[in-house]
């Protein structure tokens, strides 16, 4: 080779050489970038994450674009009490033709919602048979039982005096002086206490009978009316609620409601903050260590779970903070999975303090035997929830109109009650999964160490 070939070849390395070089640094720098980029992020979407992240997936998604169900939830309930001084009595019935029809929907799918997510979530809870899941299982369900009640005894001591300060209105379904321009009757193909009781059938007969073919068909069914709920139901929300305030201000009932609502809304974050601290308290009892700094250890998980509002793409977060606090990992690495999905104390102690105060302002029946019965049977179709923003209340619309006698209109209240405040419950149930975990790992070692 010529001493000129030899001179290209070189350059042509060098050359090619400083490319590689210049494109790893060009590489090394934009990782560096897109890392500050997504810790900045994290950051922004811990803060303001009602309006940025959606619990569609266990991954979590941002769009900048989006906002979320919760500003979209206020800006409904803002723009139909502003509205409703400006709009004539023709707009509002058209509004009100809407809610009636969706409403109608609405009551025609509760049903299909039962049967389409409690079904699965029977037979797959019964499939995984054994003593570590009976046990967590119990906890989980006892833990929520317990929260559902301590709001209930906190709500009948503070919320009558809350109501009787701004009265009482009328039933939200009398008095109406609109009418829609015309309804359409979608009644339900079966009742919810039916739904339910064929759910635990069907479910414990998969679970137990291993019937395959049947499972996958509920988990088809199950994707289908998540699909109607992510798609047909919740974007629809704001827009009904719009109505329902729309409605309630032209009959001078708005006022009141959001009185309460406002005093509600301060008595459930600090219950859910008691109910912390009484689990973890519990919890290091039992296993003979400071409960605070148990609790402490788990601000990460509940930092973003208050973000994220989503149990599920927090398990990465609860799962590493459990372990930290001594827990096995055999052990959390069952239990912190497990009970996102079934331990659901923030979310009842959430619901049944609003369903309570709903009850208590509009004069339906809220003796203690009679919200017993519900807290019970919530702790049960809760498991069942949905994975997106909101799914916890549409899980538990099926026993708020079957035990409680809720209408559209009631249950639209609650809707908008509970989604005030669903970082809240989703961080109360994650944080006290690691309280779970601790009392678990103590009996199963306790009786490993015996044997």
């Amino acid at each position: 080779m010529s001493g000129l070939s030899h001179a290209v070849a070189a350059g042509k390395y060098s050359t090619c050489r400083a490319w590689r070089c210049a494109r790893g640094r060009l590489n090394s720098a934009n990782l560096r970038k897109k890392n500050a980029n997504s810790f900045v992020t994290l950051f922004i979407s811990t803060i303001f994450a009602n309006s940025y992240i959606t619990e569609l997936t266990p991954m979590v998604k941002t769009n900048k674009h989006h906002v979320g169900l919760l500003p979209q939830v206020i800006i409904a309930i803002i723009l139909g009490v502003a509205t409703s001084y400006v709009l004539p009595d023709w707009g509002i019935r058209v509004f009100l033709t809407f809610n009636g029809i969706f409403g109608q929907f609405l009551g025609f799918m509760i049903p299909l919602i039962i049967i389409g997510l409690v079904t699965p979530a029977i037979a797959d809870i019964g499939r995984g048979a054994g003593r570590l899941l009976v046990v967590t299982v119990a906890l989980a369900y006892a833990d929520t039982v317990i929260a559902g009640l301590l709001a209930y005894g906190t709500g009948s001591w503070l919320f009558p005096s809350m109501v009787d300060s701004v009265g009482t209105i009328p039933h939200v379904e009398k008095g109406l002086a609109l009418e829609p321009f015309f309804s359409i009757s979608i009644p339900p193909l079966t009742g919810v206490m039916t739904g339910l009781v064929l759910s635990f059938i069907v479910g414990l007969g998969i679970a137990y009978g291993r019937l395959t073919t049947l499972k996958n068909c509920f988990d088809e069914f199950k994707y289908i009316v998540a699909k109607v709920i992510d798609k047909g139901i919740i974007p629809f929300l704001p827009l009904y609620i719009f109505g329902i305030f729309l409605n309630m201000t032209h009959n001078g009932q708005a006022g009141k409601i959001m009185m309460v609502f406002a005093q509600v809304v301060v008595v459930i974050i600090v219950l859910h903050v008691f109910i912390l601290v009484y689990e973890f308290c519990i919890a290091g009892g039992f296993v003979r260590r400071n409960p605070f700094r148990l609790l402490w250890a788990m601000l990460p998980a509940y930092l973003t779970a208050l973000g994220t509002s989503s149990s599920a793409a927090t398990i990465p977060v609860t799962l590493k903070q459990t372990i930290q606090n001594g827990v096995s990992k055999d052990i959390a690495g069952f239990t912190i999975p497990l009970c996102a999905t079934i331990h659901m104390s923030g979310s009842v102690m959430k619901i049944t303090a609003c369903a309570l105060v709903i009850c208590l302002v509009t004069g339906l029946p809220h003796g203690f035997g009679h919200f017993l019965y519900f807290i019970l049977m919530l702790g049960i179709c809760i498991v069942a929830a949905p994975g997106v923003p909101g799914g916890s209340i549409m899980a538990s619309l099926g026993v708020l109109a079957s035990i409680l006698g809720f209408n559209s209109e009631a249950q639209a209240l609650m809707i908008a009650l509970y989604i005030a405040m669903d970082s809240f419950g989703t961080a109360c149930n994650v944080t006290g999964d690691g309280a779970i975990a601790l009392i678990v790992d103590k009996i199963f070692h306790r009786q490993k160490a015996a044997s």
